[in-house]
C-alpha cells in the first residue's frame, strides 16, 4: 500500500489559496511585496500630506460672473472648490496667476459697466443727442471702475447730471453727481476715503464742484456732507496733530535716555494746534520823509491878468451893465532908429529911451489907462508813500504745548552688592527739566506748560532683563517638533505592524511543512504488533495543533489591538481582490 497520494494531497488539506502556495514556493517574494506596500502606505501618506494649497482666485464675483469663470475653469481642466458660502473661488496656489491671465483675456471677471469703449463702435448718423448720452455712459463707468478699484468697495454706481451749455451766462447751471457704493462683507470706508472719492469724481467732471457730489452707500447711509470746510477736524488735519506730538516725545525721550536710561523715561506731549487760516492786507502812506527829494506827481498853474479896467461904477442899470469898449491903439508908429531927424539913442526924446513915446506900448497903455489885476494860481500834487501788505498765515501752526515727563528713580549699589532705588536730586530734576525745555521749543510767551515728576517705576521693581528662552521652549521649533512627530510615529506604527503582525503571520501561513516520513513496508511474516497513528493521521494532528496554536494567538492579538487585526484583514482583502 503506498503513501504518495495522502502527501500529493498536502495542499488541499491545508487549505490555503493558490497565491499562498505560490508565495511559499518563492520566500523572497513575501519580503518584497511587504517592502512594497510600506513603500507605497508611505508614498500615499507623502501625498495626502502635500495636497495642492488652494488660494483664493476671485472673491465677491457676483452670480453671473461666478458661472461664466467655472465655465472656464472646468473648460481648463483646472480643479476649484468653495469657500465662505460660496463667495470666494478657489484654485491650486501655483495656478493663480496663470489662470487670471487666461480668464482676463477672456473679459471675466466683467464689469458691472461699461466705459468709453462705446464710443469705439459709433454707427453713421448718430445723433447729437445719442452721443452725448453715449458719453455721457462712459464717463459714468469710467468713473465707477476707477472707484471699485479701491479695496473696501466691491461695486459702485455713479449718476452724473449734466446740464446743457448756455450763452447767457445767468442761464448757465452747474452739474451734480451722485455715487452709490456697495461695500465689502465686514468692511467699512472711513471719512478720508469718502472725501477722496468726492475729488476724484469733482475733478473728472468740468465745472463740477465737490460740494455737489453726494455718496451713499447700500444701506442708504449718507456718506458725504455739505458741511463747509471750516466745522470740525478731517483725517488729515487730525493725523497732522498726531505726528506733532509724536516728534516731541521721540525728542524729549532721546535728550533723556542717555542720562536715565532707555527705560526709565515716559513723556507725554498735548499740542494744541492752529488749522485758521488767516488772509492780512495792509495799506499805509506815510508822510515824505525828506521834502527835497519829493517826486512830483502833477503840477497846474492859473494865471489871468486885467488891465485898463477900473471897478464898476455909475447908475445901475443898462449902460454900466455893458462891458467896456476894445482899446484901441496909436495910429502914428515909431520911427525907425536911423531915420532922418531922429534922435541918437539915449539922448532924451529918442525912441526906446526911457520915458520915449512907444517905448513899452503895455507899460506906457497900462500906466496911462490906470489900475490893472493880476491872478495866478498854480496847484502841485506830490507822490506820497504807499505800503501795501498782503500777508497769509499758514495753517498748522503751534498754539501751546503741554509736556508731562516721569523719570525713574535711579538703582544704586552699595559696598554688598545690594541694588536699591533712590529718588533723585532737586539737582537732577532740575537738570532733566531744562533738558526737556531745550527739546520741546518751551516759550513762556506761547503759554506752554512742562510738568516732570520722579517716581518709581511698579514694572522694574521685580522684572529685570528678559531671560532668553531655552530652544526647547520656542514655539517655532514646537511646531515643528510636532510635525516631525508625526511623521515619526506613523513610521514606527508601520514597522511595528510589519514586524509584529504582517511577518510572523506571514512566516506561519508560509512555512514549508515537514516531509512526510516514510511507509515502513510491509512485511506478512513479521508479528503483528500494536497498531499506531498512521502518517498521515500524524501530519493532520500537527497541523490541527498548529492551526489551533495560530486561532490562540490571533485571538489573543485580535484582543490586545483589534483595529490593527481588522487593518490586517482589510489589506487581505483588498490582496485577495
Amino acid at each position: 500500500m503506498s503513501t504518495a497520494a495522502p502527501a500529493g494531497s498536502l495542499p488541499a488539506a491545508n487549505g490555503l489559496p493558490p497565491i499562498l502556495d505560490r508565495m511559499r514556493a518563492q520566500p523572497k517574494l513575501p519580503m518584497i511585496v511587504g517592502a512594497a506596500a510600506v513603500v507605497a502606505a508611505a508614498a500615499a501618506f507623502l501625498l495626502w500630506s502635500r495636497a495642492p494649497d488652494y488660494k483664493v482666485l476671485y472673491t465677491n464675483v457676483s452670480d453671473r460672473d461666478g458661472g461664466a469663470i467655472i465655465a472656464s475653469l472646468q473648460q481648463m481642466n483646472v480643479p476649484y472648490k468653495f469657500a465662505e458660502g460660496g463667495g470666494a473661488i478657489l484654485i491650486a496656489g501655483d495656478k493663480v496667476a496663470e489662470t487670471r491671465l487666461k480668464l482676463a483675456a477672456q473679459g471675466l471677471p466683467k464689469a458691472g459697466g461699461v466705459g468709453f469703449e462705446l464710443m469705439d463702435n459709433q454707427k453713421f448718423g448718430t445723433s447729437q443727442f445719442a452721443e452725448q448720452i453715449n458719453y455721457q455712459r462712459g464717463l459714468e463707468g469710467e468713473l465707477a471702475r476707477s472707484i471699485e478699484s479701491i479695496g473696501t468697495i466691491e461695486s459702485a454706481r455713479v449718476h452724473l447730471a449734466l446740464p446743457k451749455p448756455s450763452l447767457f451766462v445767468r442761464d448757465q447751471k452747474k452739474p451734480s453727481a451722485s455715487v452709490v457704493l456697495s461695500l465689502m462683507r465686514g468692511r467699512s470706508i472711513d471719512e478720508g476715503q469718502v472725501s477722496a472719492i468726492v475729488h476724484m469724481v469733482s475733478s473728472s467732471v468740468p465745472d463740477l464742484d465737490a460740494k455737489n457730489v453726494t455718496v451713499v452707500d447700500q444701506r442708504g447711509n449718507l456718506l458725504s456732507s455739505a458741511r463747509g470746510t471750516n466745522q470740525g477736524l478731517d483725517v488729515s488735519q487730525l493725523k497732522y496733530a498726531q505726528e506733532i506730538e509724536q516728534g516731541y516725545i521721540r525728542r524729549i525721550e532721546a535728550i533723556l535716555q542717555p542720562i536715565v536710561g532707555t527705560a526709565n523715561v515716559r513723556a507725554q506731549v498735548a499740542a494744541d494746534i492752529d488749522f485758521t487760516v488767516v488772509e492780512h492786507t495792509d495799506e499805509k502812506y506815510k508822510p515824505n520823509q525828506d521834502p527835497t527829494q519829493s517826486a512830483i506827481r502833477s503840477q497846474q498853474t492859473s494865471e489871468s491878468a486885467q488891465h485898463n479896467g477900473g471897478p464898476p461904477g455909475g447908475v445901475p442899470g443898462a449902460l454900466s451893465n455893458q462891458p467896456p469898449v476894445n482899446p484901441s491903439a496909436p495910429i502914428v508908429g515909431p520911427r525907425a532908429p536911423n531915420a532922418p531927424g531922429t534922435p541918437p539913442a539915449g539922448t532924451p526924446g529918442a525912441p526906446g529911451a526911457p520915458g520915449a513915446p512907444g517905448a513899452t506900448t503895455t507899460a506906457t497903455s497900462g500906466a496911462a489907462s490906470g489900475p490893472s489885476n493880476t491872478r495866478k494860481d498854480v496847484t502841485t500834487n506830490y507822490e506820497l508813500d504807499r505800503t501795501i501788505r498782503h500777508v497769509q498765515q499758514a495753517a498748522g501752526g503751534v498754539k501751546r504745548l503741554s509736556v508731562a515727563v516721569v523719570v525713574n528713580n535711579r538703582d544704586v549699589a552699595d559696598a554688598a552688592g545690594k541694588v536699591t532705588s533712590r529718588a533723585l536730586t532737586p539737582a537732577e530734576l532740575e537738570q532733566i527739566r531744562n533738558l526737556a525745555k531745550e527739546a520741546m521749543g518751551f516759550s513762556q510767551e506761547r503759554g506752554d506748560s512742562l510738568n516732570v515728576v520722579n517716581s518709581a517705576f511698579a514694572r522694574d521693581a521685580e522684572s529685570g532683563p528678559a531671560p532668553e528662552v531655552p530652544f526647547w521652549r520656542d514655539r517655532e521649533n514646537i511646531e515643528m517638533g510636532k510635525t516631525l512627530g508625526q511623521y515619526l510615529l506613523l513610521g514606527l506604527l508601520a514597522l511595528f505592524a510589519w514586524l509584529a503582525v504582517v511577518r510572523p503571520l506571514m512566516r506561519r501561513h508560509l512555512a514549508s511543512a515537514p516531509p512526510p516520513a516514510a511507509a515502513p513496508a510491509f512485511d506478512p511474516v513479521a508479528e503483528p504488533g500494536p497498531a499506531g497513528p498512521s502518517p498521515a493521521e500524524s501530519l493532520r494532528e500537527r497541523e490541527a495543533n498548529r492551526q489551533k496554536a495560530d486561532m490562540d494567538y490571533a485571538h489573543q492579538v485580535a484582543d490586545k489591538d483589534p483595529k490593527l487585526v481588522a487593518t490586517l484583514i482589510q489589506h487581505w482583502m483588498n490582496t485577495d481582490e
